[in-house]
């Protein structure tokens, strides 16, 4: 039995695409390594599924941007998996290399994806490139490093996405914010013994961050779910947050986005990461 089959690809999925994107080899088999990978975006792939199946139906179909696309592995299976037998919906994949951009657009000629698109830029410029659409069905970012999450966040709040699919990947930013003012916050409660360690500050800083992500996303009007992309022998960067927009602010998250930011010394976050906040805050659960 070949490692396709013991990975039981999904049907009419194409092998050759899997080869091409390197999860598989020439002879169809699969490495360690390549199987860990597939088993993740095949995961994150059911969710996203789902979320397309409760938008509305239209004759264009589903617009999906994939940020920190990197090789596209993603774009390409729900592309393939999804998109190619509806005939119709759209994938941007937004990348930064320049080099795996044109990589992807090669590829996406070669198998006649004529609905995938490439852009060389970056989560946060990409709010404002004028060649992506105005609205947005949903944004997906797995693995994209540090604050290119949070971008991604603000994009799909920019594009009023439908739902967004984020797997958080390096986290530095609040965990540098918490090792600056530790000395102040040793000082002032004992909670901050969460984070005098190094280690510790990172753990916290991560955990936070994701924290905070998901009160902004409450506040603006999502309903989020937290949940695991694979087990946590396959990944350690393995949180999965799934938001649907439901229009419905909460001033709940918003008040408690702002105390924990206050908590915590991060009140410098709220104008850089969560600048609806306030619009949130003044809104009715």
């Amino acid at each position: 039995m070949s490692g396709a089959e013991q990975l039981q690809l999904r049907p009419g999925q194409s092998t050759e695409l899997l080869k091409e994107l390197h999860i598989l080899t020439r002879e169809g088999k699969l490495n360690q390594d390549s199987r860990r990978k597939l088993k993740q975006v095949y995961h994150l792939h059911q969710f996203i599924d789902q979320l397309l199946r409760e938008l509305p139906t239209t004759d264009e179909g589903p617009t999906i941007v994939d940020h920190g696309a990197g090789k596209s592995y993603l774009g390409f299976i729900v592309y393939d998996l999804s998109l190619q037998p509806a005939g119709k919906g759209r994938v941007y994949g937004i990348e930064t290399r320049q080099d795996l951009v044109e990589r992807s657009r090669a590829l996406a000629g070669r198998f006649g994806f004529e609905r995938m698109q490439f852009l060389h830029t970056s989560a946060a410029d990409a709010a404002h490139d004028e060649t992506l659409p105005g609205h947005i069905d949903m944004v997906t970012a797995l693995h994209a490093c540090d604050t290119a999450t949070d971008d991604a966040i603000a994009f799909g709040l920019r594009k009023q996405a439908a739902s967004m699919v984020l797997v958080p990947c390096c986290q530095a930013e609040v965990a540098s914010r918490l090792r600056q003012g530790k000395a102040l916050s040793l000082s002032r409660t004992p909670l901050a013994e969460l984070w005098r360690h190094p280690l510790h500050t990172r753990e916290m800083g991560s955990q936070l961050t994701n924290v905070l992500r998901c009160l902004y996303l409450e506040a603006c009007g999502y309903s989020v779910t937290v949940t695991e992309l694979v087990g946590w022998e396959h990944s350690m960067k393995n949180e999965l947050i799934l938001a649907r927009y439901t229009g419905k602010r909460k001033r709940s998250a918003a008040q408690r986005l702002h105390a924990l930011l206050g908590e915590f010394g991060l009140e410098g976050l709220e104008a850089v990461r969560f600048p609806d906040l306030k619009l949130a805050a003044d809104s009715t659960d």
